[in-house]
């Protein structure tokens, strides 16, 4: 019942107003730390990669490992003190551009809808740095809000969106044809901002209830290369979920069905 929905929606945003913009942005910026650390003790196997890969040479190549670690500890550590985020933010845009082009992300599907959903993400955190100016209370929408944050909402919910596209499964079991059904449901109520905190709540806890069964990297042994490709998945979902978290603390913006209804 969507009535009984909203109203437990409504009571764990009571209860976690203080701390879901904090747990939010630590979701979201996960992969970007993991990936940051991984270049610091992967140093030599990174470098040595985009060498054999580009034949740019051992200098060009360390430089690239540098500033993709560089890059992502410092905008972490930016976002998680709340300095500078929107610098931050684009600092963590060109390091996903950047990776989505050195690491030839750009012709594999599945990995460029990821790096787009992460983008999505970054949207949306950008979209409340944008509003704290604006708002006594971090999460909490003034009036009349701007269109550029408005826009940068949709965009974010649009971008989240493809996350979910890698993870329907496309066989006749019929475990998989609910999931596929009510994934995609919950996927449009997103997108098109209607019920939607209840529905990216309601995303969350799904999706990481999958990525915890299904990207268990602890249980591989760490030299086993199952472990880093589990890891990073796991890190990339529990982005996607920060910005899910994002989207249930600050509502889903102007451009939202949600917000059209209160016109009428």
């Amino acid at each position: 019942d969507l009535g009984v929905g909203n109203v437990a929606t409504a009571e764990f945003l009571r209860v976690t107003k203080q701390y879901l913009p904090h747990v939010a942005r630590l979701c979201l910026i996960s992969t970007f730390l993991e990936d940051g650390i991984r270049m610091w003790f992967q140093w030599s196997e990174q470098r040595d990669y985009i060498d054999s890969t580009w034949s740019c040479g051992y200098l060009l190549a360390s430089s690239f490992v540098l500033l993709n670690l560089l890059g992502q500890l410092t905008g972490c550590v930016l976002v998680l003190s709340r300095n500078f985020v929107q610098y931050a933010c684009f600092g963590l845009f060109g390091i996903i551009a950047l990776q989505t082009i050195a690491y030839s992300i750009l012709w594999d599907l599945k990995f460029l809808m990821r790096n787009l959903a992460l983008g999505g993400g970054l949207l949306l955190l950008l979209a409340e740095s944008r509003s704290e100016g604006k708002s006594m209370f971090a999460g909490v929408p003034t009036m009349r809000e701007s269109s550029p944050r408005q826009y940068m909402q949709l965009g974010g919910r649009v971008l989240l969106v493809l996350m979910f596209m890698t993870l329907l499964h496309f066989d006749a079991s019929f475990f998989s044809i609910i999931q596929n059904i009510v994934g995609t449901a919950l996927m449009i109520l997103v997108a098109i901002g209607f019920k939607t905190k209840l529905a990216a709540l309601t995303l969350v806890i799904w999706l990481f209830a999958i990525n915890v069964y299904f990207n268990a990297f602890w249980t591989i042994p760490v030299y086993k290369p199952m472990h880093d490709f589990l890891k990073y998945d796991f890190f990339q979902t529990m982005s996607v979920i920060g910005g899910l978290l994002l989207v249930v603390a600050l509502g889903p913006g102007g451009v939202s069905m949600d917000e059209k209804k209160k016109e009428w």
